[in-house]
C-alpha cells in the first residue's frame, strides 16, 4: 500500500543555527555529552583529556542525529513531522549533510587526539553504532543492538582516554547497555503508529507497546541495580535510598495508567544516569 504524504507548511524565516540543532536531535546529544563530560571528570582525567574525549563524543552525537534525519526524510514528510526542520524545508538537506561532514572528521580528530584507543571504540562502537541503526537495523528485531553498544561502550570510551588506558568494569559495561536498551524502548514508544505507517518495525513494534512498557521496567532497575552492588565495597545509604526508589518507579510504570508509566520510567533512566555518574567509589 502506497504511503500518502502529507502537507508539512515550509516554516518562514528559518534560522540556520536552531535549525541544525533540532536536526541533530541536540537534546539527546546533549544528554549523552553530559553523561561522558561527568564520567570523564567523576573518573579524574586530566583536564585536556576530559575536555577531548568529552568533545569527540559530541561531535560523534552530532552525526547520528543529522545521519537520522537526512535518512528518514522521506518517511518524516510521509507522516507529516512538524518537528522535522529537514521535513518543513527550514533546513536545506545539502546543509545538514555538509555539517555531518564537518562533525564527522572533527570526531575523528578529536578521538585520535584524546588516544588510539578512544578513537577505535568511539568511533566504531560507540558513534558507528548509531550510523548501524540509522542505516537499517532500526526495523529490524535487532534495533536494540545498537543501543546497547553505544550506552555499553560509552564508559569505555571515557576510561580508555585516561592515563591507565584501561577498560571500564564490567558492570558499568553492563550498567550501561541495560539502560540504552532502555532508553530505546521508551524512546520509540511515542512514534510507533508513524514507523509502521513507512515500514520501520524494529524491536518495540514487534513485541508492542505493552510489552516494550515490561521490558524497560526490567531493565532500567538492572541497571540500577548493577550501579549499586557492582562497585567494590558496601554501598552508601544514598544509593539503597536510590533503589528503593527505583523500585517504586518500575511498579509505577507497570501498575499506572495515562502518561504515568511513561513518566515513572523516564525517571528511573535518569536515577540511572545520576547512579552511573555517581559510582566508582
Amino acid at each position: 500500500m502506497p504511503v500518502t504524504t502529507r502537507a508539512v507548511p515550509a516554516l518562514p524565516g528559518p534560522r540556520p543555527l536552531p535549525a541544525l540543532l533540532a536536526a541533530a536531535h541536540g537534546g539527546p546529544a546533549l544528554a549523552v555529552t553530559v553523561v561522558a563530560g561527568l564520567l570523564a571528570l567523576r573518573g579524574g582525567l586530566p583536564p585536556l583529556d576530559a575536555v577531548l574525549v568529552t568533545a569527540a563524543v559530541f561531535t560523534g552525537q552530532l552525526t547520528v542525529g543529522w545521519g537520522n534525519d537526512l535518512l528518514d526524510l522521506r518517511r518524516d514528510r510521509a507522516v507529516g513531522r512538524s518537528d522535522k526542520p529537514l521535513a518543513v524545508g527550514s533546513l536545506p538537506a545539502g546543509r545538514a549533510a555538509g555539517a555531518l561532514a564537518v562533525a564527522a572528521l572533527a570526531c575523528l580528530v578529536l578521538s585520535v587526539l584524546a588516544g588510539w584507543r578512544t578513537a577505535l571504540l568511539n568511533c566504531t562502537l560507540a558513534t558507528g553504532a548509531g550510523h548501524a541503526y540509522n542505516l537499517g537495523l532500526k526495523a529490524t528485531a535487532w534495533s536494540w543492538a545498537p543501543y546497547a553498544c553505544a550506552f555499553g561502550t560509552l564508559p569505555s570510551v571515557v576510561t580508555l582516554a585516561g592515563p591507565g588506558q584501561g577498560w571500564a568494569p564490567p558492570w558499568m559495561t553492563g550498567a550501561g547497555a541495560a539502560l540504552g536498551v532502555g532508553a530505546h524502548l521508551l524512546n520509540t514508544l511515542p512514534d510507533l503508529a508513524d514507523d509502521e505507517r513507512t515500514g520501520v518495525r524494529g524491536l518495540p513494534h514487534r513485541i508492542g507497546e505493552r510489552r516494550s512498557r515490561v521490558l524497560a521496567a526490567a531493565l532500567l532497575p538492572a541497571a540500577s541495580l548493577l550501579t549499586v552492588l557492582g562497585p567494590a565495597g558496601n554501598p552508601p545509604a544514598w544509593a539503597w535510598a536510590a533503589l528503593a526508589l527505583v523500585i517504586v518507579l518500575a511498579v509505577l510504570t507497570l501498575s499506572a495508567h495515562g502518561r504515568t508509566p511513561f513518566r515513572a520510567a523516564v525517571t528511573i533512566a535518569l536515577v540511572d544516569v545520576a547512579l552511573l555518574v555517581a559510582a566508582g567509589r
